[in-house]
């Protein structure tokens, strides 16, 4: 982690540099990219698996999407017990993670087809933890605001790990074959993950406990007073490179009604969680779709396995440039990074349309779609919190990681259905759909893009 410098764990004379304890972000990372394996290790057999217990392709999708419905409904009462603290939810997380992944797995000895989805929807109470590990990386109590997109872009690196090991993992536990009915191509991605989670919950969770520490405590908030009901709300100020935030004198101790927010950055707020879902949506479409839709089309006929790999491997070559924006993200400001990563993304999507409409669907040529749609999105979702918390108040913090959350939930889980059923609706209007999306992602955008800039960092 060269760009978090010696600062980490330490009091930085400059707040707006400030970092959390090593210790504590290495926890936070590590299980952003644990979850991110768990929710992809059964995109690429989780459609045979599905068909074997007598379902369908659309049904794959929804037991690939259907964590994020529950991890949303968990979220709730999570956050009006977690005190504003972090162990909790992860010691919470590891325990649902751990009955998701038995159930899903106990599914294939039992032949009962619902219960791998009663699995997955266990494991998106664990899921609960993609906020988290956002709301950490954005938590003003112990991160400045120069080191906000930073930590996020650690959170992206997770998520391409994740992209990658997951798929990979489950297609080559693919491979074991099912001479055993308990531990099979099927049922060894629930096992695995299983155990590893045991693994976590027994040997760290004194080291979870750190998340606790006194770093993380929410100071006493000032009782204010309004006269005649009168308030004087917050106004934007400018830092001296243009972009717009809530100075400290301004909220300290103070909690904001929403109404008191200005209506451009209530504008802002909409923007990011647009696309929040959009990313989502495109990302959670795609790794579900190219499966079913590789194995349908007769130039591929792949495998689980082969599918698992192809998904891998854009997720292996998007690595290194996911790793390169760490160094860069302080000299490029966030909307412009949300820029070039919708547009990457959006080539993408355009070459791909014109690929269908003249049937030259090849491995090549797909490969360079997805690679151009994986770091796209991926690069894009590096900046929807973080330019949120940037310019809302810090008391605002905990309700902008939700909002974000919930965007992010509503695109995977729609995202998977509707790649489950790309070849049943026609891959064109599969595609169009998505593209007319990041059309309407535009048009926001350029409408407040003078709205958007904020400090680098």
């Amino acid at each position: 982690m060269v760009t978090l410098r010696l600062s980490i764990g330490n009091h930085v004379d400059e707040p707006e540099l400030k970092l959390p304890k090593i210790t504590s972000l290495c926890i936070i990372l590590a299980m952003n990219v644990l979850l991110q394996i768990s929710f992809f290790i059964i995109v690429s057999s989780s459609n045979e698996y599905a068909e074997y217990l007598g379902g369908s392709s659309t049904f794959s999708g929804l037991v690939i999407g259907i964590p994020t419905v529950f991890g949303g409904v968990a979220l709730v009462p999570m956050t009006g017990f977690d005190k504003g603290r972090y162990a909790m939810p992860l010691h919470v997380g590891c325990l649902a993670a751990i009955l998701g992944h038995i159930a899903y797995a106990s599914a294939y000895r039992l032949h009962f087809l619902y219960l791998i989805l009663i699995g997955r929807c266990l494991n998106g109470i664990s899921f609960t933890g993609f906020m988290y590990t956002k709301r950490y990386c954005t938590d003003p109590r112990i991160v400045g605001i120069r080191r906000r997109t930073t930590l996020a872009s650690w959170l992206v690196i997770g998520q391409g790990l994740g992209m990658t090991l997951g798929p990979f993992s489950g297609g080559l536990l693919y491979k074991i074959g099912f001479s055993n009915p308990v531990f099979n191509g099927y049922t060894s991605p629930g096992w695995v993950m299983a155990c590893v989670y045991v693994v976590l919950l027994d040997h760290h969770c004194t080291i979870l406990r750190g998340c606790s520490s006194g770093e993380l405590r929410f100071p006493h908030r000032q009782r204010v007073h309004f006269r005649s009901g009168l308030v004087n709300a917050p106004r934007p100020s400018h830092d001296n490179q243009g972009g717009t935030l809530f100075t400290r004198q301004t909220v300290t101790g103070l909690r904001i009604p929403f109404h008191h927010v200005p209506a451009t950055q209530c504008g802002v707020v909409f923007c990011m969680c647009w696309f929040a879902m959009l990313c989502f949506f495109i990302l959670g479409s795609w790794e579900a779709n190219l499966p079913v839709f590789g194995a349908a089309t007769p130039d591929l006929r792949w495998s689980p396995f082969a599918a698992g790999n192809f998904i891998a491997l854009g997720g292996i070559t998007a690595f290194p440039f996911l790793l390169a924006n760490i160094f860069f993200v302080g000299r490029i400001q966030d909307r412009k990074l949300l820029a070039l990563g919708c547009g990457l993304g959006l080539s993408g999507l355009t070459v791909f349309l014109s690929l269908l409409r003249t049937g030259k669907i090849n491995y090549g040529s797909l490969f360079m779609c997805w690679w151009a749609i994986a770091l796209g999105f991926n690069l894009a979702t590096t900046v929807t919190l973080s330019l949120l918390s940037k310019q809302l108040p810090p008391e605002r913090n905990r309700w902008s990681s939700m909002v974000i959350q919930y965007s992010n939930y509503t695109g995977r889980v729609t995202g998977a259905v509707w790649g489950g059923s790309g070849v049943s609706v026609g891959m064109l209007n599969y595609v169009g759909l998505e593209i007319a999306l990041v059309g309407i992602g535009a048009a926001l955008f350029a409408t407040l893009w003078r709205n958007l800039k904020t400090k680098t960092g």
